[in-house]
C-alpha cells in the first residue's frame, strides 16, 4: 500500500517534469519569483551577465555551466528521469481509489 505522502511526492515530481528547454525555462523562472530572488542576483552568484539569465529564462541556449550555477544559486540539482511512461508508473501516480 501506498502512503498519500508518498502518492502526493510522486505525482508533484511528475507534474515538475521538464521535458523541454521550455519547461524547464519556465520552472526555473517560477522557482526563482517563489525565492524572491532576481535576476541579477542570479547573475551575481553564477558569474555572468544578466542577460544570461533572462535567456535561461526564456528557453534559449544557454551554457551549461550557467544553468548548473542557477540551479545551484537556488538550492536545486538536476535529476535525470526516465521520461517514459509505462502503466505501472501511471499507476503510481493515479492509483484507482476504489
Amino acid at each position: 500500500m501506498v502512503s498519500y505522502a508518498h502518492e502526493m511526492s510522486v505525482k508533484a515530481n511528475y507534474m515538475n517534469a521538464a521535458l523541454n528547454a521550455k519547461d524547464l525555462a519556465l520552472w526555473l523562472r517560477s522557482e526563482r519569483v517563489a525565492q524572491r530572488r532576481s535576476q541579477a542576483w542570479i547573475a551575481a552568484r553564477v558569474g555572468c551577465r544578466r542577460q544570461t539569465i533572462i535567456d535561461l529564462e526564456a528557453g534559449r541556449n544557454v551554457e551549461l555551466n550557467a544553468l548548473f550555477g542557477a540551479l545551484a544559486a537556488l538550492g536545486k540539482g538536476l535529476a535525470i528521469v526516465d521520461a517514459r511512461v509505462d502503466v505501472e508508473r501511471l499507476k503510481e501516480i493515479f492509483p484507482d481509489e476504489d
